[in-house]
C-alpha cells in the first residue's frame, strides 16, 4: 500500500488551516499569552495569516512585454478578416 501524497514531508510546505497544538502554543508564547502553568486543553484560537508574495518588478515587466506583444497580432489578424468580409 502506498502513502497518500497529501501526507508526504515535500506537500507540507503550502498554506495549512490547521495547526498542531505544539504550533498553537508557541505562537501564543510569542504573544504572551501563554505561560507554564496554562493547561493545554482548551487552548484560545490562533490567527492564521495567509501571506501572498508580490512579483517581483521584473516579472510585472516581463508579463507587461509578452502582453504588448500578443495585442498588436491580435489586432492585424482581425483587421485582416475584417478587410476580406
Amino acid at each position: 500500500m502506498s502513502i497518500h501524497p497529501s501526507l508526504t514531508a515535500s506537500k507540507g510546505k503550502g498554506h495549512r488551516s490547521v495547526l498542531k497544538r505544539f504550533e498553537r502554543v508557541e505562537k501564543l508564547k510569542k504573544a504572551g499569552k501563554w505561560t507554564d502553568d496554562t493547561s493545554s486543553f482548551g487552548l484560545p484560537k490562533v490567527k492564521i495569516i495567509k501571506m501572498k508574495l508580490k512579483k517581483s518588478k521584473a516579472a510585472e515587466a516581463k508579463t507587461a512585454e509578452e502582453g504588448a506583444a500578443a495585442t498588436p497580432a491580435t489586432k492585424d489578424g482581425a483587421a485582416s478578416k475584417a478587410a476580406s468580409k
